[in-house]
C-alpha cells in the first residue's frame, strides 16, 4: 500500500508540475524489479475494444432468422468501425443459439441427442464469410461465436472464430468446459486455451459455462493475457456479470463480457477494468449495440492492478514467504494461550 501510495504521489507531483492530465503524467513512470517508481519514457499499449449485444435467436433450421442475425452483426462491425475500434467481440449465439428441443431427434417436447442435419450450415457458411469480408473491409479484428462443423457422425464444437482485419481466420476457440446438456447431446468439447495478439495486447477466449470456472480464467493469467473475452448467452446473467468482475479483479486484467440483448435488462454487455470496475456498458433497453473503450495499460486501473497486484500475486505464489517462516513453539502450538 506504502508503494502504491508514493506512486500516485510521484505522478499527482509531475501532473501539478506540468500542468498534464493524470493519465498524461501517467506515461512517463514505470515500476521498478524493487516496486519503487522511476520517471521514464515508456510505449503504453492500447487497442480500441468494442463490445457487442446482439438479439440471439434459436433456430439453426430458419434461414432467414440466420441471415438476420448476419445483417444485425455486420451493421454493429460498421458502427464499431465508425467509432475507432480495432476489434469487435460478439456474444455467444450471435448468429444463432441452437435450442436443445429444436434439434432434439427426441422433440420436440423431449431433450435427446441433435440432429445436426436439420441446421442450415449452408446459409450459416455464407454469413460467417460476409462478415469475415466486412472485416477484411472495415480492417477490423473482429470475433463471432458459431457452432463450427466437424466430420461426421462428430458434433460440432461450440466455437469463437478469431477473424484478422484482413479478414482470415486466424485461429478458433471451442468451449471445453460445457454443461451436462451441451456435452450429453449437443457439441464436442475442445481441448486447449487459445490467445492472440493485437498491437502488442494478448487475448484470451472463453464462452458459455466457462464463466463458472476461475481455473479457466487463472489459466489466461499464466499465459500473460490482457482482456479475457467472454461471449455467453448469459446464464444467470446478474450472477454472471458479477463473476466476470471478480474474475477480472483476482487476475488483474481486462473481461470484455458480451451477452445477448435478452438479457440487457439486468446484465448489459460491457468491458471490465483491471480492478474489476465496469469502465463501459451497453444500453439496458434490449437494443443492439457496442460499447466501446481503450484498453490502456498506461491508466490509472491498469498500473494499479497490472503493475503492482499481478506481479506480487505471482511472486507470492512462487514461495516468496518460505524465507519468512520461523520455527517457534508459540507457533507450532495452535492451543496456545493469549
Amino acid at each position: 500500500m506504502t508503494a502504491r501510495r508514493n506512486f500516485k504521489h510521484q505522478v499527482r507531483a509531475r501532473a501539478a508540475k506540468t500542468g498534464e492530465s493524470y493519465t498524461s503524467a501517467l506515461r512517463h513512470f514505470r515500476p521498478t524489479p524493487a516496486g519503487d517508481v522511476m520517471p521514464e519514457a515508456r510505449n503504453p499499449r492500447s487497442v480500441r475494444l468494442a463490445v457487442a449485444q446482439t438479439l440471439v435467436r434459436d433456430d439453426p433450421r430458419d434461414a432467414e432468422a440466420l441471415r438476420e442475425s448476419g445483417r444485425e452483426v455486420r451493421a454493429l462491425m460498421r458502427e464499431a468501425g465508425t467509432r475507432g475500434a480495432r476489434i469487435v467481440h460478439f456474444p455467444e449465439g450471435a448468429i444463432c443459439f441452437p435450442d436443445k428441443l429444436v434439434l432434439s431427434v427426441d422433440g420436440p417436447d423431449a431433450v435427446g441427442p441433435a440432429d445436426w442435419d436439420r441446421c442450415q450450415w449452408s446459409v450459416l457458411r455464407s454469413e460467417l464469410a460476409a462478415i469475415a469480408a466486412l472485416a477484411r473491409e472495415l480492417r477490423l479484428w473482429t470475433v463471432i461465436a458459431s457452432a463450427h462443423r466437424l466430420t461426421g457422425p462428430h458434433r460440432p464444437h461450440n466455437s469463437l472464430y478469431v477473424i484478422s482485419d484482413r479478414g482470415e481466420v486466424v485461429t478458433r476457440y471451442d468451449e471445453r468446459l460445457l454443461s451436462k446438456t451441451k456435452v450429453s447431446y449437443l457439441y464436442a468439447p475442445g481441448i486447449s486455451p487459445v490467445t492472440f495478439d493485437i498491437d502488442g495486447v494478448r487475448f484470451g477466449c472463453l464462452i458459455g459455462m466457462e464463466i463458472h470456472y476461475p481455473e479457466l480464467f487463472a489459466e489466461y493469467e499464466k499465459l500473460d493475457v490482457d482482456c479475457v473475452l467472454l461471449s455467453t448467452t448469459g446464464v444467470s446473467p446478474g450472477a454472471a456479470s458479477v463473476q466476470a468482475q471478480g474474475h477480472a479483479a483476482v487476475n488483474s486484467y481486462w473481461v470484455s463480457f458480451s451477452v445477448p440483448t435478452q438479457h440487457s435488462a439486468t446484465a448489459p454487455s460491457g468491458v471490465i477494468a483491471p480492478n474489476g470496475d465496469w469502465l463501459e456498458r451497453c444500453p439496458a433497453d434490449g437494443t443492439p449495440s457496442v460499447a466501446v473503450v481503450n484498453l490502456d495499460d498506461s491508466s490509472e486501473a491498469a498500473v494499479e492492478s497490472v503493475a503492482h497486484a499481478r506481479p506480487w500475486r505471482r511472486e507470492s505464489r512462487a514461495g516468496v514467504y518460505a524465507e519468512h517462516q520461523v520455527t517457534d513453539p508459540r507457533s507450532q502450538d495452535r492451543t496456545a494461550a493469549f
